[in-house]
């Protein structure tokens, strides 16, 4: 087993391992280290002992903390881009190229600018690039992202009225089906149910797995149930108070029952 750090490098980011180096490296330190885009400054996050055979390619080391220098101009560097993808904009419409500018970065040292965008097509960029390089004179990489991850990047609110989730604690995105929006009797309507990236909500996974718990545990509609010694047919559930309804008497009495008021007819 070997320690390693979380490293982080956006708010709700992914966790990436990085060696200790032998640095004396605490939670919620500014480190620097190298990733495949270049040297950038990074926030550890949390510490685990991992087995070897987790590590997949080389583990980079922790470089250094970061040093009262190194966040100056992290600070510089996001100040930057600011301008920079009003510039790439104004570029884009000049080209009338189809596609949708959303945010940049810097690598600590400059050396190269990522610049992300949105399209539905491909999208022939090279005059793009060569205006971009002449301007800022760097490396220039344009990397294009889907709609899921172009919400966690720019951010927005929900229909429920909070800051999306991708873009305040969801490091990683799961896989939301249609299913586990019927599992919940949630409305199908294509408004309800999707966020700002058009896909399926995060959130209609979060109570999925209560809902199938519960959806083992008591009766389905149609069902029998043994109440008060007679047969009755449930008419409705309501899962989240466990609770299911029949109709009694003459008048066909509507009455909701808890889960130990009946028994299954098995």
């Amino acid at each position: 087993m070997m320690r390693v750090s979380l490293v982080q490098f956006r708010r709700a980011g992914k966790k990436y391992y990085f060696g200790l180096n032998n640095l004396d490296i605490n939670n919620q330190d500014d480190v620097v280290v190298e990733t495949i885009r270049g040297i950038e400054v990074g926030k550890v996050v949390g510490f685990k002992d991992i087995d070897e055979s987790e590590i997949i390619g080389e583990l980079k080391p922790i470089i250094r903390t970061a040093t009262e220098e190194d966040l100056v101009q992290k600070e510089k560097n996001l100040a930057d881009v600011v301008e920079v993808v009003i510039t790439t904009k104004d570029l884009v419409k000049q080209h009338s190229l189809d596609m949708s500018i959303l945010d940049a970065e810097y690598t600590l040292d400059r050396k190269r600018l990522l610049i992300y965008f949105e399209a539905d097509e491909r999208v022939d960029f090279r005059e793009l690039v060569k205006d971009l390089s002449s301007i800022y004179q760097t490396r220039i990489e344009l990397r294009q992202i889907g709609s899921r991850d172009g919400a966690k990047l720019v951010g927005g609110i929900g229909p429920c009225g909070l800051i999306l989730c991708c873009n305040t604690f969801l490091g990683e995105f799961d896989v939301i089906t249609i299913k586990m929006a019927k599992n919940q009797n949630i409305s199908l309507n294509p408004s309800k149910i999707s966020g700002a990236c058009d896909k399926l909500l995060c959130c209609i996974k979060y109570e999925n797995d209560a809902y199938t718990h519960l959806k083992e545990i008591m009766p389905d509609i149609g069902d029998q149930i043994i109440y008060e010694k007679e047969k009755y047919e449930v008419r409705g559930i309501n899962l989240l108070k466990e609770k299911i309804l029949i109709f009694v008497g003459e008048d066909q009495e509507r009455l909701w029952l808890k889960k130990d008021q009946y028994e299954r007819v098995k």
